[in-house]
């Protein structure tokens, strides 16, 4: 499988199809493997990428914790569109991948195709609520030194799911990349000027509020909410998600690759 190397943490990616390209990034503490279930439909017009978060997967897990954060990470999504020779793709992915998906418009909105935005938070404008996200991000973190990946046992389905080589990985990454730092992210979606697509499971109460209020300030956004599905909505209900999003993908404006 093709992996770029970044200032000596590699990052594993893998290209499924052509066309136009797609690259969707998983959630925190899940894999490139989650997006399995959809590769035959997103692929059949679409050169599809799927990528590792570094700390995840198999990408590496690098034991410094300055090589966990936004920047790195959406320097990481540049650099496989580099890797790939796309000059711009559409840019999705779930819950961490999903706001990643937004930091990477703040950084590249030129290399940014479209906007794919999965049961995703866009951040917290208010201290407080920040500063309690910030603290579960960090019990997770603590949670997963002190009894390894059988914490992931109870979670999610794409989390539960995963494979990952330890947990060291997964707890730097909540400490450097799920926690939030600003309101920066959350201050940009009146000023997205690129197709957008907000999906969310009906289930998937915590993010309801935060598709609804992305909806309303991303100018022209459309909105799906999925019935039945939870927070791993495209493996709760893959073909409604694909349902969802093949159209969107298709009426997208022609662009070269």
């Amino acid at each position: 499988m093709p992996r770029i190397d970044r200032d000596g943490v590699g990052i594993h990616y893998e290209v499924h199809g052509e066309g136009p390209p797609l690259l969707l990034t998983h959630g925190y503490s899940s894999t490139s493997a989650m997006w399995h279930g959809q590769i035959d439909a997103l692929a059949a017009n679409h050169k599809l990428v799927l990528w590792d978060m570094r700390g995840h997967g198999q990408s590496d897990y690098p034991d410094d914790p300055n090589a966990y954060g936004e920047a790195l990470t959406v320097g990481d999504m540049a650099a496989i569109l580099d890797a790939i020779g796309a000059s711009s793709a559409v840019i999705g992915g779930l819950s961490l991948g999903g706001y990643m998906s937004l930091a990477f418009y703040r950084a590249h909105p030129q290399a940014t195709r479209a906007l794919l935005i999965i049961d995703t938070g866009p951040g917290f404008r208010k201290d407080d609520a920040r500063e309690a996200w910030n603290a579960r991000a960090l019990a997770t973190a603590d949670k997963l030194d002190r009894e390894g990946l059988d914490v992931l046992k109870a979670a999610t389905r794409e989390r539960a799911t995963a494979s990952h080589r330890n947990a060291s990985g997964l707890a730097l990454a909540a400490r450097g990349m799920l926690t939030q730092r600003d309101a920066r992210v959350m201050e940009l979606l009146p000023d997205i000027k690129v197709p957008s697509l907000i999906v969310v499971g009906a289930d998937d109460a915590p993010f309801l509020a935060a598709a609804d209020y992305m909806a309303a300030k991303i100018p022209g956004a459309q909105k799906v909410v999925i019935p039945a599905a939870g927070h791993a909505v495209n493996i709760d209900q893959p073909q409604a998600f694909v349902d969802a999003v093949v159209p969107f993908l298709k009426n997208l404006p022609q662009q070269a690759g």
